[in-house]
């Protein structure tokens, strides 16, 4: 392996470690310091000039501070000198913000792209993307994994003889279809009709059989649990045995904990690319790790 620095932002330092262990290297050493102005300095306390270096920073709140000590990570170490600089970014900041569906509207996930080539990034390590067409808003390398293996394998340790999956709208179907394969099982879709961004989604139906059967609701992501919570209840109605949920990034915006407390899925599947804290930890949740994912990707991408 050449000349490798591994150095972490402040928004997952868990995963930094998990991800730098796996490595068996130390994460190299950095300070991030936040004023009462909320001006951010970084300090890179390492030699960099001719290493390749990972940024590890995932978006997680408070997102703009932590976006913003990514790009100035970025940009101490291309004037320091490093040959490369990976960032490594599990969850991407702004992807569900990827179109212009009304005029006037930002396309901030391409904006968030060209902010990470501007601050230095020559190479960029994301995982399992809400929009995948977001890939194409870089110039440099953008090179995304998936969890998807992560949680069949966890999967396949349950009893899954009368599961189903279900995608909770027909958008998440293409991501959907790796899992049945995977898992040799059938599917249903949940007819979901959202009128604009804010407005609760209805829904209409379900595409499929559920009667009698383990449901288990797959997605990219759990933001405000109102979609899943609500697919949910409309399983158990049409006859589900039990709910299962499983996503990559549990966001976990707003009331989101709530209503999966108080929700009918029985189990909370997720992986550790967004950090939880205390407060968003219930007794259904399951988080299972992808730093081995990003181990090999680093590996692979560095080694000789």
């Amino acid at each position: 392996m050449r000349s490798l620095k591994i150095f972490s932002g402040s928004s997952h330092r868990e995963l930094a470690a998990s991800i730098s262990t796996a490595l068996g290297r130390d994460l190299a050493r950095s300070t991030t310091t936040t004023f009462s102005n909320e001006n951010v300095v970084v300090r890179i306390e390492e030699d960099v000039r001719g290493c390749d270096t990972c940024v590890i920073q995932t978006a997680a709140s408070p997102l703009h501070r932590h976006m913003m000590e990514l790009f100035m990570l970025c940009d101490t170490l291309r004037a320091y000198g490093a040959r490369s600089i990976c960032a490594v970014i599990p969850y991407f900041p702004y992807i569900r913000s990827d179109k212009q569906d009304k005029p006037g509207i930002a396309i901030t996930a391409r904006l968030v792209a060209n902010l990470l080539e501007t601050s230095g990034a020559t190479t960029t390590l994301l995982m399992d993307l809400h929009s995948p067409q977001a890939q194409g808003f870089f110039r440099i390398p953008a090179h995304v994994l998936t969890a998807r293996h992560v949680l069949v394998d966890y999967l396949k340790t349950l009893d899954l003889h009368d599961a189903v999956l279900v995608s909770p709208d027909a958008g998440e179907v293409k991501d959907l279809v790796p899992y049945t394969e995977l898992l040799n099982l059938p599917m249903a879709i949940i007819d979901k009709r959202r009128v604009d961004d804010t407005e609760t989604p209805h829904l209409h139906g379900i595409v499929g059989d559920v009667s009698g059967k383990t449901a288990i609701l797959i997605d990219d992501e759990i933001a405000s649990g109102g979609t899943i919570c609500r697919s949910a209840e409309l399983l158990m109605a049409q006859g589900a045995r039990r709910v299962w949920a499983l996503c990559t990034h549990p966001v976990f915006s707003g009331a989101a904990v709530e209503r999966l407390a108080a929700a009918p899925i029985e189990k909370i599947i997720v992986t550790d690319s967004i950090p939880l804290g205390v407060e968003k930890q219930i007794d259904k949740l399951t988080v299972l790790s992808v730093a081995n994912v990003f181990a090999d990707a680093i590996r692979a991408q560095f080694e000789f």
